[in-house]
């Protein structure tokens, strides 16, 4: 059994010797236990750092592609190179890494294929009041989106089996984290979640540049998920309260028109028309857009058969040197 714990890195030749120096070597439960970075176009010595301090594995990307892309790389990678269980932790030592070992724990069990370390949220002192409520936000739409019940779905601090990390594909080019549990659920894989500790705050979040833009990209990636996991759902609720909006309206314009005093409302049968046109179209999309959902889980299945496949072929190989 190997299991390979992830780094994604961007310019962290500061941070990253601390969060190696915590990292185990050995892990109940497994023969081999390797380090990988992701090297996401670090402008500084990351990589350097990295190889000086005893990392097994380094992938580049020529330039930043982002933490969701650099969360991809690492997965795919790690299945490369014959990984069991792949650990996902932070550069900056957010994480206690002393909990590795219960966070694969329930997946050398057999009883998860993700598990998710839940931080003490209300006990993090740098998180302020409004980063606490949005990150309760987005762990309630993800439980409601995904029927789980993750606790603290942006946590990064992640353990995977091999077949869940062949299921994964995050399409988000800004986090991978609501993603992922939203894609276990849906594909029927076990996830769960465990407590864990954190350490004190070595910098500024990356993703979290400002309070405005930190609300911004919360909410987009919110409305997000709606669109590509529940597109029919999204669009047929916008629909028909546009459909049902310029309903109501066009029967209060009938109702005056059959008064006699229809000639001064003129404006609202033209509005209630556009409502209703727009809310049929609106419908329309979203049974497309569920045709659409459909494709894309037949492409996933298809890229997970490619995956087992190559995993196939690699162990063969390896079995006939």
């Amino acid at each position: 059994m190997k299991l390979m714990i992830q780094i994604p890195c961007y310019n962290e030749a500061e941070t990253l010797p601390i969060t190696l120096a915590e990292l185990p070597r050995k892990v109940e439960g497994f023969d081999t236990v390797e380090w990988l970075v992701i090297d996401d176009g670090s402008t500084d010595n990351t990589v350097q750092v990295a190889r000086e301090n005893g990392v097994d594995h380094v992938v580049s990307h020529t330039r930043n592609q982002g933490l969701a892309r650099g969360f991809m790389t690492g997965l795919n990678a790690c299945l490369r190179l014959g990984a069991d269980v792949i650990v996902n932790t932070d550069a900056d030592n957010q994480y206690n890494a002393g909990d590795i070992p219960a966070l694969v724990k329930p997946v050398i069990q057999k009883e998860a294929d993700i598990v998710v370390g839940a931080r003490p949220i209300e006990n993090i002192r740098h998180f302020s009041p409004l980063k606490k409520w949005l990150q309760k936000l987005g762990s309630w739409v993800v439980r409601k989106v995904s029927g789980t019940d993750i606790p603290d779905a942006p946590s990064g601090f992640r353990a995977f089996s091999k077949e869940a990390a062949m299921r994964i594909n995050v399409f988000s080019e800004y986090t991978y984290t609501l993603e992922t549990i939203i894609q276990a659920g849906q594909k029927n894989m076990a996830i769960t979640s465990v407590p864990v500790r954190v350490n004190r705050d070595l910098r500024p979040s990356r993703l979290l540049k400002s309070i405005p833009s930190y609300v911004h990209r919360s909410i987009m990636t919110i409305i997000r998920i709606f669109v590509v996991y529940k597109p029919f759902r999204f669009f047929f609720t916008i629909g028909s309260i546009l459909f049902f909006t310029g309903s109501l309206i066009g029967i209060r314009f009938l109702y005056f028109y059959f008064s006699g005093v229809g000639a001064g409302h003129i404006q609202s049968l033209i509005l209630a028309a556009i409502l209703i046109i727009s809310g049929f179209q609106t419908i329309l999309v979203a049974f497309l857009a569920d045709v659409l959902a459909a494709n894309r889980k037949m492409l996933e299945e298809l890229k997970y058969q490619v995956n087992i496949l190559r995993r196939t072929n690699e162990n063969d190989k390896e079995a006939s040197k």
